[in-house]
């Protein structure tokens, strides 16, 4: 992808986060698109491109009574937006459409207009996974996460000082769900979900959503907004069942997917200002820092631990308060590439003083996807 060639002009998230039982999904994601429009000064008629992701495109652009030229299903859980950023870039870039729409709704909480849950017997984890009595994400994360711990000496305690530090942040965001300081003792105290993570490491449950609406950068200058601009992607996927992992101490997803986004965007760690893991439960950002290369394998939990991702740290990491604290109604990806984006604009509600880049890292399934976004607001 040619660096800096197309940009975010329009980024917004649903009026209200946590509990909106008064809105179906469809609502959800018509609210995002709204006030995203709204943002980037643009109506339905503008918009010739659309991608989703938990409802048909078909669905979306119907509802916001938009034909596009160009649209984008692809559903591989969280980390579906940050692809959709990429494939709309591309698509930009060679001349499909102008102008994309990207949607993000779910009623997580409410579970208002939302198909039932389950999987498929059929489906490969649910002929060689579900029958051994794994549960749903807390039960199925557990897998890697008690081998990452053997492997390198950790202790629940390092899980716990993730959702502390994030909470920390949380604090500083008046959207954020939960506030209240944390410590390590309030995280191991809380409630018993699947050993080792207790209810404190554990995302949200909630209902929201978010949308972003892409052009190409020549265009970009004439919209309201201050431009944040692509200067990298990536993507990859592993495989559908988390026992059949490469290696549980490390994500072959996110490592491909990283590589290519620094890759792209011709950049050195030492250049990120700003970072976003996704962290549906305190291991992920573990898993991120070591992947993405900022820190060794192994060596993650002390980089937290020293307080490098804290306020004030020299890697300002989840700074809205995460999945554990700020939102999570789901798939979170939507709410961490809003995040990037707001510090680039410079309208976080902790912003990172000077901050000229951001990455935005994604994860989908149990470790089963990835996708990684970096943004910069100079063009």
């Amino acid at each position: 992808m040619k660096q800096n060639s197309v940009a975010v002009v329009g980024a917004a998230e649903t009026t209200d986060l946590g509990k909106i039982p008064g809105m179906s999904q469809i609502m959800l994601h018509a609210d995002a698109a709204l006030n995203a429009m709204e943002d980037a000064g643009l109506k339905p008629s503008d918009i010739d491109g659309v991608a989703t992701a938990g409802e048909w495109p078909t669905a979306i652009a119907h509802y916001l009574g938009i034909t596009p030229k160009w649209v984008d299903g692809t559903l591989v859980g969280g980390c579906s937006f940050m692809m959709h950023v990429r494939h709309a870039a591309a698509a930009i870039n060679e001349g499909l459409c102008e102008t994309v729409l990207i949607t993000h709704g779910e009623s997580g909480r409410s579970r208002v207009g939302v198909p039932p849950r389950g999987m498929e017997t059929s489906s490969l984890a649910g002929q060689f996974e579900i029958p051994f009595g794994v549960m749903g994400p807390p039960s199925m994360f557990t897998i890697p996460v008690l081998r990452y711990l053997k492997e390198y000496d950790l202790t629940v305690e390092d899980l716990a000082t993730v959702s502390v530090i994030q909470r920390e942040w949380a604090a500083k965001n008046p959207r954020a769900s939960f506030k209240d300081p944390l410590t390590v003792e309030d995280v191991l105290g809380s409630a018993m979900i699947a050993w080792p993570f207790t209810k404190l490491m554990c995302c949200l449950v909630t209902d929201g959503g978010g949308a972003i609406i892409l052009t190409s950068a020549e265009r970009a200058k004439d919209f309201p907004q201050k431009p944040v601009y692509i200067l990298g992607t990536g993507e990859s996927v592993e495989t559908p069942m988390i026992s059949q992992m490469e290696d549980f101490c490390s994500s072959k997803a996110f490592r491909v997917s990283g590589a290519k986004a620094f890759e792209e965007a011709g950049i050195s760690h030492d250049d990120v200002d700003h970072l976003m893991i996704y962290d549906a439960f305190a291991h992920l950002p573990l898993y991120g820092l070591e992947d993405l290369g900022f820190c060794k394998p192994g060596e993650a939990a002390a980089f937290i631990r020293e307080r490098n991702t804290a306020p004030g740290g020299k890697l300002p990491l989840n700074t809205n308060g995460g999945g554990l604290s700020y939102m999570h109604s789901g798939m979170y990806g939507m709410y961490a590439l809003q995040e990037s984006i707001r510090q680039m604009r410079g309208t976080a509600a902790a912003q990172i003083e000077g901050a000229k880049i951001s990455v935005s890292h994604g994860v989908g399934g149990m470790f089963g996807a990835s996708g990684t976004v970096i943004f910069t607001n100079e063009a």
